[in-house]
């Protein structure tokens, strides 16, 4: 009996294995990106087996033993997520990690293919970031993200950080975005293009409702390179720039000055500053220590500068840990000339940063994960002199004829007129220097245990996060003598008799140094999650508790804020899907009994193109259409205890016999009573799309009723109060717009082909601000878009007394030939405050932000260009010197100069030249608005990428050489300014990049 048992059991193992086999088969499949390109690295796995894996290698190839009747899961690092169906007539798989398989990001561990996503959420890939050889992440997304509107400032590369808003201007208050690096509140100012995989905007209530009252303007969400299983891949790049500065200010010279400002004191009615021999010593040239002609800008700043990148990365890994880890070196020298006339020190400005990232996933147990990211960043930047001196203030301050660079006798140049430190070629040679260090360390450790011993699909996971931020300042300064020379009489055309004026002593190198600043930062994020299938269904749910501990050095900068987040995400059929999620968040920055408030949230999709009735429509490859309602609140304050009524010393009283004057006290901002906190009501409503097998369109269109804004109830009230108005919740927003964005790729034969575009229209109106009564209806900023500019229409200038009687009395000051003219809007005969009108657009953010992409590629040869544009954007042109000349001894731009009113020149673009304060002319005017549209071209790349059959000859995997220009071209209206940085600002930079990447 026993043998014949044995027999029994040996025969049904064996029928067991014949039934097996016929049922399993191996698969053989390769993973192709939207470009065809291999993908190596991803993780294959059976979808109901997920203990069933495989993993692609160098050339995207994959092998798995499995039913034919069972789906595959591929999850690319950097590419998305995909399901697909096994066909039993296939003997091989392609798959193409396509558009509706991008993966989209909404944080707190939720990974989504695009297919299944219902809310907002925008994509752009690392190749995209990184082809403008930025030294921030910050400024390598201008017109790259679809909802995202960035705004360069400056060309200071310790200072360019973009500014950027999502979906326009939403509110009176702060509109400030929320920047997330791998799920934490981070400055992106620290993350460099080579370490990003992909960013992500995050826009509307579906997309940013699980992170409570911060997401409230929209999320920029960045992502970095993680590891890659089966893999092996180390990366070196290099990128070299010529920078050089453009739309630098031009002054007018010596002799020029010297008239404008005769000119302008005429006007004033006062006596010249310059006789005419004066004026003959300037045009002559022949005395430049008594009459200089000093181009500040060209003596102070040198032609170019240069920069360099160099980057390392290793990225790779096995079955149970991937890794990746960066090193990143960033160097700049700057543009001041003469920078190496000291010894022991340089005055260059200069700046450095590097950055250290390592990465891990671990699989600690075959239901234990772990993840361990860190990054260190160490930054210093040098300048000369102070930040205190203001050295571009003082570029745009001193004129050219106002003392030499140096007297005769080699003494640095300086006078009584613009006093101590004002000799800009002094301040980068003879102040010594300073310099700006920041250490930063970014750490955040998550462990994810699956509890199937409970019930299948349920997990649990925990994030610690801390991040440490420390700027420090050190000062090598020193001071130093000045003089110079005036001509105090003249015979027979020659100086006869001359001054000196002598001031300030040369003093010894200093030392000094402080904390500047100092930023720390806790998270802790805690999740249970269950995921499961049944049927046709599909349910993610979760559940998540988070905590941030945030302490800014000063007083009253330590918040807290919390979160509890309940979240369901349901697909039914692959074709629709259903979204909710429900918070309470807290924070300690609102008022007692109003810390805690509700957000929910609901969100839907249709993914049209797998049903029945669009089986005809061939071209269609993917269609889904998506809707989102949620209220979203915000902890935006107005000040710090506003609920409280605030005191300040003033005020006092004579007592005692002596009448000693004692100090009293005031009511300052009276208490905010009955508050609540400022929320959004957002609708969005969109279509992601892909058709014709490569052009892929997606479509949103908003509407967010923005309510209970802090706004001053000083309108509301009347001043019989006797104090400060208190704030109060009464203002509204609305705010609406259009995003539609496309992308087209095509591989001709050795030609591939890809376009793209942007465009984001957004737009607002103040529906209630607790507005004073006005006089006149358009007078009132109700009703008009957030920021909208106000002020006088123009109607030229008054070309004689006769016109000056003849037109309505102006009150601001009093007029002559030569001021503008206004336009009186109530006809009262009177110019004053009741004759403002909106004029123009906002200066903050263009309600129209657009971009175009094009790139073409032949056997390995290629091309792109972005170029990226503004409109409905208004500039104000308020520069000293620029566009406010002469006044308090400042300096005057040649292009208002050969623009300036005169009796012979009565239609100019500027006013009279004048060296009085001019209440008339500098009023906010049609004459000092302009239309900041521009046309940019952002980056243009010429590339060749080396064989791969070369290339493997070599042991490498990848090889590119580039030449890449940055800020090339600018289309716009503005003549002597870059639209995007108007004021006392350094210049923008163009640059010319060469470079190269390397793959082993």
């Amino acid at each position: 009996m026993h043998i014949i048992h044995k027999i029994s059991v040996l025969a049904l193992f064996m029928l067991f294995c014949i039934s097996g086999w016929s049922q399993n088969k191996e698969i053989k499949g390769t993973v192709i990106n939207h470009k065809g390109e291999p993908v190596s690295g991803a993780l294959v796995s059976v979808v109901d087996h997920p203990e069933l894996k495989a993993y692609t290698d160098t050339d995207g190839t994959f092998q798995i033993f499995t039913s034919v009747e069972n789906s595959l899961k591929i999850e690319t690092v950097d590419d998305g997520v995909k399901t697909i169906q096994l066909d039993s007539s296939e003997e091989a798989v392609t798959v193409l990690m396509d558009f509706a398989s991008q993966r989209r990001d909404m944080g707190f561990g939720f990974d989504q293919p695009l297919s299944e996503s219902t809310g907002a959420i925008s994509y752009t890939s690392s190749e995209d970031v990184n082809k403008r050889s930025s030294f921030s992440t910050a400024n390598s997304l201008f017109g790259n993200v679809l909802g995202l509107t960035a705004l360069q400032n400056s060309g200071a590369v310790w200072d360019a950080a973009a500014t950027m808003y999502i979906r326009g201007l939403q509110t009176t208050s702060s509109n400030s975005i929320l920047v997330l690096v791998d799920g934490i509140e981070r400055d992106i100012r620290y993350i460099v293009p080579e370490e990003v995989a992909s960013v992500s905007v995050l826009r509307d209530a579906a997309a940013v409702a699980l992170y409570g009252y911060k997401g409230i303007n929209g999320i920029l969400s960045v992502t970095t390179k993680r590891g890659k299983y089966k893999t092996s891949e180390i990366n070196v790049s290099y990128d070299h720039a010529i920078n050089w500065q453009t739309r630098k200010p031009k002054f007018v010279d010596g002799f020029t000055y010297a008239k404008a400002i005769n000119e302008a004191l005429t006007n004033d009615g006062q006596d010249t500053r310059y006789s005419q021999d004066d004026l003959n010593g300037f045009e002559s040239g022949d005395y430049p220590y008594l009459y200089p002609n000093v181009d500040w800008v060209d003596e102070v700043f040198r032609d170019h500068g240069s920069s360099n990148i160099y980057n390392v990365n290793f990225r790779g890994g096995g079955e149970k840990m991937r890794y990746f880890t960066m090193f990143n070196l960033q160097g700049n020298q700057g543009f001041i000339r003469n920078s190496e006339m000291n010894e022991g020190y340089s005055t260059q400005e200069k700046y450095s940063k590097a950055n250290i990232r390592t990465n891990l996933d671990i699989d600690v147990t075959s239901t234990t994960t772990a993840e361990i990211n860190l990054m260190g960043v160490l930054n210093e930047f040098s300048r000369p002199g102070l930040s205190s001196d203001s050295l571009m203030g003082k570029l745009y301050t001193v004129p050219s004829a106002a003392f030499p660079i140096k007297t005769s006798d080699g003494i640095w140049g300086g006078n009584e007129t613009w006093g101590a430190n004002m000799n800009p070629v002094a301040l980068t040679q003879a102040r010594g220097y300073s310099t700006g260090h920041t250490r930063s360390l970014y750490a955040d450790f998550k462990l994810s245990q699956k509890l199937d011993v409970i019930t299948e699909g349920l997990s649990a996971s925990l994030r610690l996060g801390y991040d440490n931020i420390a700027a420090y300042w050190e000062g090598h300064n020193r001071d130093y003598a000045y003089a110079s020379d005036v001509v105090t009489s003249w015979e027979n055309g020659e100086p006869a008799e001359i001054s000196r004026y002598s001031a300030g002593a040369d003093s010894e190198l200093g030392y000094g140094d402080k904390l500047d600043w100092q930023d720390r930062h806790m998270n802790f994020i805690g999740s249970v999650d269950y995921e499961t299938s049944f049927e046709k269904s599909k349910l993610l749910t979760s559940l998540i508790y988070s905590y941030e501990n945030h302490v800014l050095n000063n007083q009253n900068n330590t918040y807290y804020r919390q979160n509890v987040a309940a979240y369901a995400h349901y697909v039914y059929n692959s074709k629709y899907i259903a979204d909710l999620t429900l918070v309470a968040s807290g924070s300690n920055k609102l008022a007692p009994g109003q810390k805690w408030n509700y957000s929910p949230t609901v969100s839907a999709a249709w993914v049209m193109s797998k049903e029945d009735f669009m089986s005809s429509a061939n071209f269609i490859d993917f269609l889904k259409l998506r809707a989102s309602f949620g209220i979203i609140n915000s902890d935006n304050i107005p000040a710090e205890d506003y609920w409280e009524q605030s005191f300040s010393d003033g005020g006092g009283y004579y007592l005692g016999g002596n009448y000693d004057w004692y100090g009293g006290t005031m009511e300052g901002q009276l208490a905010s009573m009955n508050s609540t906190n400022e929320k959004a009501f957002k609708y969005n409503f969109g279509v992601d799309a892909s058709m014709f097998k490569g052009l892929n369109v997606t479509v949103d269109t908003y509407y967010e009723k923005r309510k209970d804004i802090w706004v001053s109830a000083g309108g509301a009230n009347s001043a019989v109060l006797g104090a400060s108005s208190p704030y109060a919740n009464g203002g509204i927003v609305n705010s609406w717009g259009l995003e539609t964005g496309l992308d087209y790729n095509k591989q001709i034969g050795d030609l591939a082909i890809s376009l793209g575009g942007k465009f984001t229209l957004s737009k607002n109106e103040i529906e209630e601000m607790l507005e004073e009564p006005r006089a006149y209806d358009y007078l009132r900023r109700t009703g008009q878009s957030v920021s909208q500019i106000f002020g006088y229409q123009a109607l030229g200038f008054f070309i004689d007394e006769a016109d000056i009687a003849n037109s309505p009395a102006q009150q601001f000051s009093e007029v002559q030939p030569g001021d503008i003219k206004y336009k009186d809007q109530n006809g009262d005969g009177i110019i004053n405050e009741y004759d403002e009108i909106a004029l123009g657009y906002n200066n903050v953010v263009p309600e129209i932000y657009y971009s175009f992409n094009l790139g073409l590629e032949w056997k390995g040869f290629g091309v792109s260009a972005l170029f990226q544009g503004a409109s409905n954007y208004t500039a104000i042109l308020n520069t000293q010197s620029i566009y406010r000349p002469l006044i308090n001894n400042t300096n005057i731009s040649e292009y208002y100069y050969d623009n300036r009113w005169t009796q012979e020149t009565p239609f100019s673009r500027f006013p009279r030249l004048t060296t009085e304060s001019n209440a008339n002319n500098t009023k906010t005017s049609s004459v000092w608005l302009a239309d900041a549209s521009y046309l940019k071209l952002r980056n243009c790349e010429v590339y060749y990428k080396l064989p791969v059959n070369f290339l493997s000859k070599i042991k490498m995997k990848s090889g590119k050489v580039y030449v890449r220009g940055v800020d090339l071209l600018s289309f716009d209206n503005i003549d002597i300014s870059d639209p995007e940085s108007i004021g006392v600002a350094y210049p923008m930079t163009r640059s010319l990049n060469v470079g190269f990447a390397f793959g082993f």
